[in-house]
Parts: structure tokens; sequence; C-alpha cells
């Protein structure tokens, strides 16, 4: 991943920016406790769609959601590409399953303009905004939200 240069102030905020289901988003770097390339997944039987399974990350049972169906756009596709974003939750660590890691962002705080409704067919309560870059839109999950359920 590269890293934007810029002095860091307490108005700046530091974005992992990934894919999913062709959609570039992304989720404050404080929030993310590691990412990986873990795929040893236990399915779960009865879980909810999204849930794409269990693996054990050095003796943490770890719970394995598919961004993509979450968010309600494609699911995620399977290849070597793919990461768990692994977030701590109520003192339970969950993975995200995405397509691609992109890069780290840094943006103020005053750019990130609220979300629209619905973002590329993705559920809008997921989002917490949008940042607008020179080159393309990410939308900044709301990751609370997308944990809730």
């Amino acid at each position: 991943m590269a890293v934007t240069n810029k002095d860091n102030t307490s108005n700046d905020i530091e974005f992992a920016t990934f894919y999913v289901g062709g959609a570039l988003c992304g989720i404050d770097i404080l929030n993310i406790q590691e990412i990986n390339k873990n795929f040893e997944i236990t399915n779960v039987p009865q879980a909810s769609d999204y849930v794409e399974g269990i693996l054990n990350l050095r003796g943490r049972i770890v719970t394995i959601i598919d961004l993509g169906r979450k968010l309600g756009l494609e699911p995620v596709n399977k290849d070597k590409d793919n990461r768990n974003i692994i977030v701590n939750s109520d003192d339970e660590h969950i993975g995200l399953l995405v397509d691609s890691i992109s890069d780290v962002v840094l943006a103020q705080k005053s750019a990130i303009e609220p979300a629209p409704s619905n973002i590329g067919g993705a559920k809008g309560k997921f989002f917490q905004g949008v940042l607008k870059t020179e080159a393309q839109l990410i939308g900044i999950l709301d990751i609370d939200e997308v944990l809730r359920d």
C-alpha cells in the first residue's frame, strides 16, 4: 500500500481503501486491527448469507463477512487478490472479506461529504460519507453500522 505523504494534523484521517463489488471503499485506519490473506475458513451452518465462515487467527476465532453481500453489492470473487480486513467490534474480531486492497489515503475531515442514500447499488446506511479524490470517489464505511446486525 502506498501512503500519501502529508503532515498529519488532528483534522486529517487516514483511510485504508479497498475494492468490493466494483466499488472503492475506505475505512478509518484506526479501526483496523490487521489485513491478512488467511483463507482457511470454516463454514458456519445456518449463518446469515453474508457470513463466509470463521477462522482461527492466532488462537482467536474470527467471523468472516463477505462485505460485498453485506453491502448489497456483488459477492466477493474468490481469487488471489482477496484480503481479510480484521476489525475489532465489541471485543470481538470480525474479518471483512474484500476483493482487493488499494492505497492508504490521507484526507481532511472537512473533505468528506455526506453519503447519498444509494451509492452504486450499495445500501447507503452503511456509509458515513464520500471522499472525492482527483481520480475517484471513495465510499467511507461506517464500520459500526456494517457490523450492527
